[in-house]
């Protein structure tokens, strides 16, 4: 009798514990979870399908589409470009830039090379009179606005090479570099005191232009491009002083003029102040 007791008390003992044992080792087997953590975990799946619901798929149109046949103005600035701290960076920008971006306040250096816009207007750069340096190389820029530049008094620097320029516009007075080359500038597009009164400018550059004549060179230049236009000749005035003959041009260091029609030792007294001979026609 006391054997059968205690053999029943055992077998109860070693259901009780396996019971306890299956629980315990249901709770560290995948997909064998407590009732309190079933409900816990249908809970979070159901949120996470309405939030994936709630996202547009790659099939799928995004909440705030681009409008068909729409272009880079119709999207912030700064969601096209990089913008850094002073600079805003929009080179080769899709879907395609057909004008000059608004610009935050306080930008001193703006890159938007290689895009497609066609006309820089006067309200353009109106309010951004922080600006340092304007690239905008590789457009299609073809008409600039009188005024366009007229408030960017600190500008040191302006690139407008590789567009379709026939003509230009004023000049802020502080640039130091100016570069229009591989445009399509003649000489009645470029006013005669153009370039007079930009008395810090060293870099200039209007090679593969169409002009066909030299313009007025300001002292300060030190690099000047002319190469490939259609420049017959030159005089004593071009880069001297006929009614001054100890008039010293020593800045200009460097003088491209290959590249035109004019034969350059027709000319010799045209260059008697320099230090330098142009590159170009000789014979």
């Amino acid at each position: 009798m006391k054997a059968v007791l205690f053999t029943c008390i055992l077998v109860l003992w070693l259901v009780a514990a396996f019971a306890k044992r299956f629980d315990q080792d249901s709770q560290l087997i995948p997909g064998s979870l407590p009732n309190r953590e079933l409900n816990g975990y249908f809970k979070d799946y159901l949120k996470s399908k309405r939030a994936r619901r709630a996202l547009p798929t790659a099939d799928e149109p995004d909440a705030s589409p681009m409008p068909v046949g729409g272009d880079a103005a119709d999207l912030p600035t700064c969601l096209l470009c990089v913008c850094l701290t002073g600079s805003v960076y929009c080179e080769d920008v899709s879907p395609d830039m057909t004008s000059v971006p608004t610009l935050p306040k306080e930008t001193a250096y703006l890159y938007a090379r290689f895009n497609k816009i066609k006309k820089i207007s006067a309200k353009d750069f109106g309010d951004i009179v922080t600006l340092k340096r304007i690239d905008l190389s590789g457009n299609m820029i073809s008409e600039i606005e009188d005024g366009a530049f007229s408030k960017l008094t600190i500008l040191e620097e302006l690139s407008l090479a590789d567009n379709r320029l026939v003509k230009l516009p004023t000049l802020p007075a502080k640039l130091t570099s100016f570069n229009a080359n591989h445009n399509f500038l003649k000489t009645k597009g470029v006013k005669a005191n153009a370039f007079k009164k930009l008395t810090r400018l060293v870099n200039l550059y209007l090679a593969n232009n169409q002009l066909e004549a030299v313009p007025h060179i300001p002292e300060s230049v030190r690099i000047l491009h002319l190469q490939n236009n259609n420049i017959t000749e030159v005089n004593k005035e071009t880069f001297c002083k006929s009614n001054n003959t100890y008039y010293l041009r020593l800045s200009l260091s460097e003088i491209r003029l290959d590249g035109n029609p004019a034969m350059l030792s027709k000319y010799p007294d045209s260059f008697t102040c320099m230090k330098v001979l142009p590159v170009g026609r000789y014979r």
